[in-house]
């Protein structure tokens, strides 16, 4: 449920452009977008809380001591940990999990993504600064970069907060929907209510999934009404119980009364801290959603309205408790609603339970996308629901798993105790995953004295290592769930990570060398019929082995050959203008080419045009200029490391990944083609203009502007060949007959010529390699969507090349 377009975006990170007006919008947007989840949080609490380790006694030192943890909780972990500092470790105004790993790979060698450029780092989007001179720094990042078992031990651990977030997305919809169901219970006899929660609660998740593929976006206008109203009600009902029951309950604040919960209760004291610690479920979410709002909005909204809010509500509960110490054995919120307004609160407090579940439902898509686009997730199809409002998606697949769970959880557990424990570890292990990869961020990125990142490490962690502890022995009574299913789904994600490893390794050392395709001639040795062939592949230099098996198997081939690579690179976007890189393979009578699609791991793999059309008017562009500016004479193959972000047959400007491959002279530079602009990744920022006279931009201003502000609209037009130029040049004459040529070719058809592959492990592999590749990877491939359903290949284009590798 994202409630900003793309193009509003930017105008959320200068926070000192931001006006008032626009500020205190966005932060009330962001109410229903990223504090749902938080908000619902005191109806369950106490519940969980009291649930079994420890009672309400006449003394009050228990819920006092509980009220004095809550405050605290919520002040060190979710207002200074994530308000003050985490939100600002944002990659280009995004959050989240892959936001700071997708930082630090840029700033430290640990990333094990495929494809990796020099080129890449060239982006606008990249903003790789230059760290200081720390030796105790240097050490550490040396240290990380040098031994590739850390490389796998950071992606396990992203992996792990990203699993963990995927199972907060089942059970978060769970316990919030039945807590605020559970209000039913106070009107009705026990021995009934059982038999009215349940299937109330089944009932709402069920249409709540079942919505999922409509979008957010028809009625995503009433959500941060709704949780503005439940926010207005805690506080009110808050203060009312404060000023009825207990004006003094303030001074159970003071962590003295933490001390002296402690001293009473002893172990079960300790151990009913994993209910304590639901009073900050969805706080990740404030960092999660940084992209789709500013800091500031973030910032505003929580310390002068849900801070207060939560406070207030939680102090009103244990005022009204202080006073009522028969309910020590039946806690629950509604009990101190007064009877008048209790009605209305319980609607309320549904429909913000439902707020707050589609908000980390929506998040689960989300961190799923990403997953799938940094290769870490089996493919499944994703669904834009709205053209207007950028990432608000639907995966079909996952909505009926999530459904299909959260379901078997309400009837299975039956209970907020077991649900609380569950939900309770998920939280924290995302919360220690970002400690932990937040403080390499403070070394690598923020340049700090490593000192700073172990003492943020150090007090954040230790606490969060406390909750966690207290959550892990609850293991029989509900926490086994969310370790269960981050256990299944990291050994999904590492097994398909690690064969698409496997499987870009095969296709690098096995690529046919371009000697042997100028070797064959101008036809390249085969029958060139009408039409464009879109060769996919995963490399960006060289040719794939599945087009020479299809060469060799089927001698004819269409007159345009274009090698496609879609990649994804370790930022959250990519500006439409920086998104192509198109080059020549072997000279321009072989009619070859080579494009490399970039996206970032937030982008949208769906441009405005098709695919098809875009593409083609690229290749025009860029054919108009290379042949308005050919290459010098003198250009090396192998030049300096600015010269090999555009020569395809350097090492440094292919792939960048420790692997050995063969430099090939017959690749040319490559040149980054926007919608109405060229650049070559030249020393000197040069930008070049392919349209109309081909006049060169020499401002540097124009270029920023150009690059940090793309045009918001793509052209919808096909290229058209100018036969009105009267110049007789040979260089005019041959550029026209190859844009009449790529003209030709796209009116006679494209075809998408896509590897159809099977992986199987080499003679001697070790049992787990055998287990991972004949058995786990071939399972998810067979039974998850094909890669023509993630690049969206129309159907009827389609033409698959079967090749087996054995790794």
């Amino acid at each position: 449920m994202k409630s900003m377009d793309l193009g509003d975006k930017k105008s959320c990170w200068g926070n000192s452009k931001d006006t008032w007006r626009t500020t205190l919008v966005l932060a009330y947007q962001s109410l229903g977008v990223v504090y749902g989840d938080l908000s619902i949080s005191p109806i369950y609490v106490y519940k969980s809380t009291f649930a079994e380790d420890i009672h309400h006694s006449e003394t009050n030192v228990e819920i006092f001591g509980v009220l004095s943890f809550v405050f605290w909780t919520l002040t060190l972990i979710t207002l200074f940990k994530y308000v003050f500092i985490v939100l600002r470790a944002d990659d280009n105004g995004e959050g989240g999990t892959f936001a700071l790993y997708s930082l630090i790979c840029r700033h430290a060698k640990v990333s094990l993504l495929p494809n990796k450029q020099t080129a890449d780092e060239s982006l606008s989007t990249y903003k790789l600064t230059q760290p200081p001179k720390r030796e105790n720094g240097s050490k550490l990042k040396t240290l990380l970069e040098k031994h590739k078992t850390l490389h796998t031990a950071l992606l396990i651990l992203v992996l792990l907060g990203t699993c963990m977030v995927i199972g907060d997305g089942v059970l978060t919809p769970v316990i919030s929907v039945f807590s605020a169901v559970s209000g039913l219970e106070l009107s009705m006899s026990k021995a009934h209510h059982e038999y009215a929660v349940i299937p109330i609660t089944c009932f709402i998740l069920v249409c709540l999934f079942a919505l999922q593929h409509y979008g957010s976006h028809r009625i995503g206008f009433i959500f941060a009404p709704i949780v503005l109203l439940w926010l207005l009600c805690l506080s009110g009902l808050g203060l009312y119980n404060i000023l009825y029951w207990d004006p003094h309950v303030y001074k159970a604040l003071s962590p003295y009364y933490m001390y002296k919960f402690l001293k009473k209760t002893k172990k079960r004291g300790w151990m009913s801290l994993g209910g304590i610690l639901l009073c900050i479920t969805g706080s990740e979410a404030m960092f999660a959603d940084l992209g789709h709002f500013s800091y500031a909005a973030i910032q505003i909204a929580f310390s002068f309205l849900v801070y207060p809010a939560l406070i207030l509500g939680y102090m009103g509960q244990a005022a009204y408790l202080s006073k009522h110490h028969q309910m020590a054995h039946d806690i629950n919120y509604y009990v101190s609603v007064p009877a008048c307004v209790r009605w209305p609160v319980i609607v309320i407090a549904i429909l913000a339970s439902v707020v707050g579940s589609q908000a980390i439902i929506s998040g689960t898509f989300s961190i799923i996308n990403q997953s799938q686009s940094l290769g870490c997730f089996p493919r499944v199809k994703v669904v834009h629901t709205s053209d207007k409002k950028h990432g608000q998606i639907y995966i079909p697949e996952i909505n009926w798993i999530l459904m299909i769970l959260c379901i078997a959880v309400t009837i299975g557990f039956r209970d907020t105790k077991h649900m609380g424990n569950a939900s309770g570890l998920a939280v924290m292990a995302v919360m220690m995953v970002t400690t932990c990869l937040t403080s390499l961020v403070i070394v690598f990125c923020w340049n700090k004295p490593p000192i700073l990142g172990l003492c943020f490490l150090l007090f954040f962690g230790s606490i969060e290592l406390l909750y966690f502890s207290a959550s892990l022995v609850k293991f029989r009574e509900g926490a086994w769930l969310p370790i269960l299913l981050a256990l299944i789904l990291v050994t999904i994600m590492f097994v398909w990570h690690y064969a698409t490893i496997k499987k870009y390794e095969y296709d690098l050392q096995n690529k046919v060398s371009l000697e042997w395709l100028l070797a064959l001639g101008t036809s390249l040795g085969i029958s060139r019929v009408p039409g464009i062939g879109l060769v996919f592949t995963d490399l960006t230099s060289g040719i794939p082995a599945n087009f020479s098996r299809f060469v060799t198997n089927l001698p004819a081939f269409h007159s345009i050959l274009v090698f496609v690579c879609v990649k994804c690179v370790p930022v959250p976007f990519i500006p439409p203008a920086e998104r192509y890189l198109i080059g020549r393979v072997g000279p321009p009578s072989f009619r070859s080419y080579r494009c490399i699609v970039r996206y970032g791991y937030r982008d949208v793999h769906q441009d405005v045009d098709s695919f098809e059309t875009e593409l083609v008017n690229r290749i025009a562009d860029f054919i108009r200029y290379d042949w308005t500016h050919p290459e010098p004479a003198s250009d090396p193959v192998i030049g300096s490391p600015r010269s090999c972000l555009f020569l395809c047959g350097s090492h440094a400007g292919n792939e960048d990944d420790g692997f050995q491959s063969t430099t090939s002279p017959g690749e040319y530079r490559l040149a980054v083609i926007g919608n109405s602009r060229a650049f070559e990744s030249e020393e000197s920022l040069q930008q070049v203009s392919v349209s109309g006279s081909f006049q060169t931009v020499e401002s540097v201003a124009d270029i920023i502007d150009v690059e940090m502000n793309p045009p918001t609209r793509t052209r919808r037009v096909t290229f058209a060949v100018d036969y009105h130029n009267d110049s007789d040049e040979p260089e005019d004459l041959q550029m026209r007959e190859e844009l009449q040529d790529l003209l030709d070719a796209q009116q006679s058809g494209t075809a998408f010529i896509l590897g159809h592959s099977h992986m199987k492990t080499k003679q001697g592999s070790s049992v787990w390699k055998r287990l991972a590749i004949n058995v786990g990877y071939n399972f998810l491939r067979q039974n998850c969507r094909g890669p023509d359903v993630v690049l969206r290949v129309p159907p009827v284009s389609l033409l698959e090349v079967g090749m087996v590798y054995v790794v």
